[in-house]
């Protein structure tokens, strides 16, 4: 069924205004997949935080422009599916890499990150970015192992004469 120029515009507009807040975005053709599938894949996306929608080329290219996905424009060809992450970088990623397992219809064909264009086999590496609680254990990690370290290091001397005492004490003991 054919769009009213009305809604055209709102539709560009909500495009538009989820991708100017969206952290990445990933394209996939989805060529040949059913209804059910696909209704699978944007619940999924619904629980994950991704917004998924299938946009006509011509009116997800004006909705991306004076955003930071205005580079994946030129790029939208065939039948598009678009998930906008817009918390965590990777989960449109992750949604898209994971459905694409189970159904060979459904193919990656281009990554964006930050305003850079990547190919829908750069999807992996977008997938496996971590996600914000993941990177602040990481870094939680890495500012305690120097203090770690540096206890273990303290208490070391402590430990190794307390260890020759016992030892010294258990030897006499074991000859008297």
């Amino acid at each position: 069924m054919a769009l009213r120029f009305e809604d055209k515009q709102a539709l560009v507009a909500e495009v538009h205004a989820v991708a100017a807040k969206a952290q990445s975005v990933v394209a996939a053709e989805y060529r040949g997949l059913t209804v059910a599938k696909l209704t699978d894949l944007r619940a999924k996306a619904r629980n994950s935080g991704v917004y998924l929608r299938v946009v006509k080329n011509t009116l997800a290219r004006k909705a991306v422009e004076g955003t930071p996905f205005e580079c994946v424009g030129s790029s939208l060809k065939g039948p598009l599916v678009l998930a906008f992450s817009q918390d965590d970088p990777g989960a449109a990623a992750r949604l898209v890499k994971t459905f694409a397992k189970d159904n060979d219809k459904l193919v990656p064909t281009l990554v964006s990150l930050g305003g850079v264009l990547l190919s829908g086999k750069d999807l992996d590496r977008v997938a496996s970015l971590p996600t914000k609680d993941q990177a602040l254990s990481m870094l939680l990690g890495t500012l305690k192992a120097p203090i770690t370290k540096f206890v273990a290091t303290v208490a070391a001397p402590h430990a190794k004469l307390v260890r020759t005492i016992a030892a010294v004490k258990d030897q006499k003991q074991a000859s008297a």
